[in-house]
């Protein structure tokens, strides 16, 4: 398969906010990347985490917040654009009332995640 519509998939629930993974080696097989939707709510955090295995690019397409990187924080708000490098740690942080909107993409069809929070 080569295509799918984001209808097709449903998104994984957390407390903080959604993901949804729209490509990977699971869902269209064969592939190398993974891109997925990110939703988080309003004041919430993602957890602490990293990938051994990929780098990540995040880009933001909604709302504004904080995205600590190692120990660095930046700001971030629609348009930002953030590249995560292997193994780096990481979190996002939407200071907004409103749901903060990202479109994540990985390295690799079979991202892998570390949390540490």
């Amino acid at each position: 398969m080569l295509t799918i519509h984001a209808n097709q998939v449903p998104a994984q629930s957390f407390d903080w906010g959604t993901l949804q993974w729209l490509a990977n080696a699971e869902l269209l097989p064969g592939t190398s990347q993974t891109l997925g939707i990110c939703h988080l709510f309003g004041g919430k955090a993602n957890p602490m985490h990293y990938h051994p295995n990929c780098e990540e690019i995040l880009y933001v397409q909604q709302g504004t917040g904080r995205h600590l990187l190692d120990e660095h924080w930046i700001d971030v708000r629609p348009g930002s654009v953030v590249r995560i490098p292997i193994g780096m740690k990481h979190k996002l942080v939407n200071e907004g009332p409103d749901t903060m909107i990202t479109i994540i993409a990985f390295s690799s069809g079979d991202r892998q995640t570390v949390f540490l929070e």
